[in-house]
């Protein structure tokens, strides 16, 4: 397929929505129109000698109706970037935005009828009762976005019809930083991966893991870099959000007035703002309230240890995170975090821009999710596989080795035939060496 692709523009949308939310659903529509010819065309596959002379081969179609039900954070990209794939692979597609962002929902309900054919697109809006009564009805595949107490929810419904569910949900996700770092640009980085959208990310730092001896250098940085971004009052900056409702702000304030920890930048808080400055507390014990349940807003607290390795063992006796950030120099050293630890996604020297590569599979594993999508893996998600193969309805000859009556012979040539040729001094398992 080709096609002319312009867009024009627009120079007063903020930056993290263009980052996080248009600009990202843009790149989705890009990838599928440039490669949809390719994602969807049959796929061949290698076989044995026996069925070389057909044509096996996988068959894209389309599952039928699914259901993505979109979060509050990034209540357009959430849910209109899985939409794209589902609708390139040609499924019917029931969009439920969330409740809490409403005035996004109410944007979505008006705008996407007017390019999008309703009978093939529509918007069900609502809240739980709603969503118990959608939940109820026959899905080809469910897709959900927010919390893992709600992903279970979805996963009871969709058990009952025994309907496939993708699962993209959250954890507290760790930074490691070693001692060995630039610190100036790791504060820089790290300031800018929590505080976007007020830390309203799923896969923002929630806490970090500080090696002994700079953390103090660190802090110093980070307040630095608050300061460059939103001046020296955040309440009063035009790059600087707010909590999304006064539900999330308590449970924020609650989390700031029970820390064990120092509040060593920030704390400040206004309600009928719905505002948390940006906050950093320092010397955060495991037992602390912060440390309990991911944060989900513009606090982060920091663990100061003595070796990464403490780190390594207190994030493996968790749930795994959404994602897992490591801050070093040492390349050796990020590895060996990597290969120690499990998460759904990591990064190496930054934080958030996994996010916005299309060609990366984003999703958890474990409770931080199920499956992963982003570019040709949405489309792969919403497509069913078809195995397919093509006979010859010639050279039926050949094929009496298959039938009955079975012969000695006949099974050595189909064993010849079948599978593959695999010498036994280069195989340790056919050397008996299990």
């Amino acid at each position: 397929m080709s096609a002319e692709l312009t867009f024009t523009p627009v120079s007063d949308i903020p930056q993290e929505l263009i980052a996080g939310e248009t600009g990202a659903i843009r790149q989705e529509a890009i990838d599928a129109i440039k490669h949809l010819d390719q994602w969807a065309a049959p796929q061949s596959v290698k076989t044995t000698l026996l069925n070389r002379m057909n044509k096996p081969h996988i068959r894209k179609s389309p599952l039928g109706t699914v259901l993505i039900i979109g979060a509050w954070n990034l209540p357009i990209n959430l849910l209109l970037a899985p939409a794209v794939g589902a609708i390139a692979a040609g499924n019917c597609v029931i969009l439920k935005p969330s409740e809490v962002s409403t005035h996004t929902a109410a944007l979505l309900t008006r705008l996407l009828p007017k390019y999008l054919d309703p009978r093939t697109v529509r918007i069900i809006n609502g809240a739980a009762e709603e969503t118990t009564v959608l939940l109820e009805q026959k899905f080809d595949h469910m897709f959900y976005t927010g919390s893992g107490n709600i992903g279970k929810v979805i996963m009871m419904a969709a058990a009952k019809q025994l309907t496939p569910v993708t699962l993209e949900l959250g954890g507290k996700s760790p930074a490691f930083v070693s001692k060995d770092v630039d610190i100036a640009v790791a504060a820089r980085r790290l300031t800018f991966g929590k505080l976007f959208n007020t830390g309203q990310a799923c896969i923002a730092p929630d806490y970090l893991i500080v090696e002994r001896g700079i953390e103090q250098e660190l802090v110093k940085e980070m307040k630095i870099a608050i300061q460059e971004f939103y001046g020296a009052s955040p309440q009063t900056s035009q790059s600087y959000g707010r909590i999304i409702n006064k539900n999330h702000f308590n449970r924020l304030k609650r989390l700031l007035d029970t820390t064990h920890g120092e509040i060593v930048a920030g704390g400040d808080t206004q309600e009928d703002d719905l505002y948390i400055a940006p906050t950093i507390v320092l010397n955060v014990q495991l037992n602390d309230p912060l440390m309990e349940s991911e944060i989900f807003g513009p606090i982060l607290p920091i663990w100061v240890v003595d070796t990464l390795n403490e780190g390594i063992e207190y994030v493996n006796s968790k749930d795994q995170p959404l994602a897992l950030y490591v801050y070093s120099h040492n390349m050796k050293l990020a590895d060996h975090i990597l290969e120690n630890t499990r998460s759904g996604g990591a990064v190496i020297n930054d934080s958030l821009i996994q996010f916005m590569v299309t060609a990366l599979p984003f999703g958890g594993t474990g409770p931080s999710g199920i499956g992963n999508y982003h570019g040709k893996r949405t489309f792969d998600i919403f497509s069913h596989e078809r195995a397919t193969l093509v006979k010859n309805l010639g050279m039926q000859k050949a094929l009496t080795i298959s039938y009955p009556p079975y012969t000695e012979k006949k099974t050595s040539w189909l064993e010849w035939l079948l599978f593959d040729k695999v010498k036994y001094a280069d195989n340790a398992i056919l050397k008996g060496k299990l």
